[in-house]
């Protein structure tokens, strides 16, 4: 038989939970947030930069060198640009979320110094 699914659902969201959780932890919550935030943000910037720097040359070459108009169908047209600007988006968000939490990190260390 066992416990209908909805009970359980609801009796495992409505548990009270053992543990209180300290005030440094949920800065480093929010912290940590912020840092995503501003990663997928500059990613977003990187991305849109970098979709619209590789469409215009890879637009212009399928309609100007011969080699590209017969070998780039739109599908490798758009597999070119999107590779471009996923490419981007990861490699900024990575490097800014990096960075962000190394900075939390040491005015954590000069806080306590």
């Amino acid at each position: 038989m066992g416990i209908p699914m909805d009970m359980r659902d609801a009796w495992v969201n409505n548990r009270r939970k053992f543990t209180i959780a300290s005030p440094e932890e949920d800065l480093k919550f929010l912290r940590s947030q912020m840092c995503t935030q501003e990663g997928v943000r500059e990613g977003m910037k990187a991305a849109s930069v970098a979709c619209v720097a590789s469409a215009i040359p890879t637009l212009v070459a399928v309609r100007t060198i011969p080699w590209a108009k017969a070998n780039l169908n739109y599908t490798a047209q758009a597999l070119i640009i999107s590779a471009a600007s996923i490419a981007a988006y990861f490699i900024t968000a990575d490097k800014t979320i990096l960075d962000c939490a190394r900075k939390n990190t040491r005015s954590l260390y000069d806080k306590t110094a």
